[in-house]
């Protein structure tokens, strides 16, 4: 059989694993997302706290997809649970880094001046510091969601969602008629899903960044 033979015969269930894929991805960046900023508006100030938040989730990426899968095993079972634990963890250190420096490098003028006309503390960073940010915290998040892609396939590992059934079936099956193609599908379908949530994420950064911070 092709390959083309074979995405014809299996589009549904690939198309299923796909969105499954991207659905675990798209929501354990918003969980990173979310701690990393609050992590880097916490720590930014300090440069101690700033260099632990860094080194601790930089700690945290240096440990094997496969171990980290295998040790939550044994705590959370197979399945969602270790893979989107797993996952968040692994998108934590460029979301916290470039928010420490996206917060570090505004202008200190422009908090003094936001200061000077009686902004409060949870003001200035809402309205003046995070949004000046955005552009270096946006740049994290592209980074940590192409890490993303290829680290959930190991989740197949633990019986978790995605394109790495098909890549383990495949690899599973090695000398059978379709494993090439079940490598080559869920290989190729992971690479389409990082090219289109990137795509998006330049979309966003053109609808959320002022052309004057772009330039």
């Amino acid at each position: 059989m092709s390959f083309w033979e074979y995405l014809n015969t299996r589009h549904q269930q690939l198309l299923t694993d796909a969105w499954q894929h991207a659905s675990v991805v798209f929501q354990c960046m918003v969980a990173a997302t979310l701690i990393g900023v609050l992590a880097g508006v916490v720590t930014y100030r300090s440069e101690w706290a700033g260099g632990l938040a860094t080194t601790s989730t930089a700690t945290l990426l240096t440990i094997p997809s496969l171990a980290m899968i295998g040790l939550l095993i044994p705590l959370v079972g197979l399945g969602v649970p270790p893979t989107v634990i797993a996952l968040t963890l692994y998108g934590l250190l460029p979301v916290v880094r470039n928010s420490i420096v996206g917060l570090r490098g505004v202008d200190p003028a422009l908090v003094d001046a936001a200061k000077g006309i009686g902004m409060s503390r949870p003001a200035r960073l809402a309205r003046v510091e995070l949004p000046l940010a955005w552009p270096p915290i946006l740049t994290g998040i592209r980074v940590a969601t192409q890490m993303l892609m290829g680290i959930a396939a190991i989740a197949a590992y633990a019986s978790g969602p995605g394109l790495g059934n098909e890549i383990f079936r495949g690899i599973a099956s090695l000398g059978s008629a379709n494993a090439l193609n079940q490598v080559l599908a869920g290989t190729l379908g992971i690479v389409v899903l990082a090219l289109l949530f990137d795509a998006a994420y330049v979309l966003v950064g053109r609808l959320t960044i002022p052309r004057g911070i772009r330039a």
